[in-house]
């Protein structure tokens, strides 16, 4: 069984979405899948896939009100099964260790080809637990810069936590962890081969551990809300980052454009791979599932990572191009007109320019304020 954890530095950004299409996507593609909602605290996934709010659920297992069988549920989806999470117990988002020992066996004792884990947005120590389920890990990010800001913190601190895990308590290597714990600044501006180096001297067998392990971990991104083939050079941006500071070779699993069709499969409580197969974004979900069926007999070496990166242009550009098409079949057969289209491009120009005025005017009134307080 592979295990596809699936996160995000940040809420907004897809990763949802993501998951419940690619478990579709896979399903199609004849393995067994099981899904999992551990947005706890914030469990909506059942929305995304047109589920009915379950009466078993995560939340209820945790509180001895159901077995673990019961929470799997079949879907409308050839071979996906769901098991939903629980908004409604308070505390949830704060599992016990034991809470999470017993889930974290229990996932990795599935009967599935696929468990897909759809994880919360953040970087508490139980999502970084369950995203370290596996080495190959999804982490989506969108293009703007807090969205990959935010996925490379995510990246850090899933390095830390497996450094921390690969340490034991009582040695040199988790000692000097903890001094730098109380030095933000440090902390910030750490680079972990640097680190790593320093921990060989002071503690060489901690030191390959951590080095083995790291070996194995090559999470994969996954770009979405894409309006341009330009933002494809956010994903090398972070890939460089995560390369220099964190020691991580990331692989880039795809590039996803926005479509504006999603939020129409979702208001049809459908997945935008069901509700419509032929649209970009549907497209895209499909390119995803293929390269992960790939990746389950094939190690990934430098050489293939590599190529993951140079082939994300290409996407960007047909995607691109497919996007400009679908927007005029869209205009086309009347599903949208093209005075509503004019209408959406002044309503954003106005919002834009009232942006502008905003930031003018704060301009003016810090001149101003500056100038005053000179003369003061």
């Amino acid at each position: 069984m592979q295990i596809i954890p699936v996160a995000s530095g940040k809420g907004g950004v897809g990763k949802s979405l993501l998951s419940a299409n690619l478990a579709v996507a896979l399903g199609k593609a004849g393995k067994k899948v099981y899904l999992a909602d551990l947005d706890l605290g914030a469990s909506n996934l059942h929305l995304v896939i047109g589920q009915q709010s379950p009466k078993n659920s995560i939340g209820t297992y945790l509180a001895g009100q159901a077995k673990f069988e019961d929470l799997i549920q079949p879907t409308d989806y050839d071979n996906v099964y769901f098991i939903a999470g629980d908004a409604e117990i308070p505390g949830l988002t704060s599992l016990k260790i034991s809470q999470k020992k017993n889930l974290i066996k229990l996932f990795q004792n599935c009967d599935a080809d696929f468990l897909i884990l759809d994880l919360g947005a953040g970087t508490h120590l139980s999502i970084l637990d369950f995203f370290l389920l596996s080495p190959q890990g999804i982490l989506v990010s969108a293009p703007t810069v807090t969205a990959t800001l935010n996925g490379y913190l995510f990246l850090k601190n899933a390095v830390f936590r497996l450094m921390y895990n690969s340490f034991k308590r009582n040695s040199k290597a988790y000692q000097l962890l903890e001094q730098l714990k109380t030095d933000t600044v440090s902390m910030q501006k750490l680079y972990i081969p640097k680190l790593l180096e320093t921990i060989k001297k002071i503690d060489p067998e901690s030191a390959a551990v951590f080095e083995h392990r790291m070996k194995q971990f090559h999470p994969r991104l996954v770009l979405n809300m894409v309006d341009d083939p330009k933002d494809t050079d956010k994903a090398y941006k972070i890939r460089r980052s995560c390369s220099e500071y964190l020691g991580i070779d990331l692989e880039h699993l795809g590039i996803v454009y926005r479509d504006p069709m999603q939020d129409v499969a979702l208001a049809s409580r459908l997945p935008i791979t069901v509700y419509k197969p032929q649209s970009i974004l549907s497209q895209a979900v499909y390119r995803i599932a293929d390269k992960i069926l790939q990746s389950e007999t094939i190690v990934f070496d430098q050489e293939m990572r590599d190529d993951s990166f140079s082939a994300a242009d290409t996407e960007a550009e047909t995607d691109y191009a497919a996007k400009m098409s679908y927007v005029e079949d869209l205009i086309g057969s009347g599903a949208i007109t093209t005075s509503e289209l004019a209408e959406t491009i002044k309503s954003q120009q106005y919002e834009i320019t009232q942006l502008k005025k905003e930031n003018l005017l704060l301009r003016t009134k810090l001149v101003k304020a500056a100038s005053e307080g000179f003369k003061i």
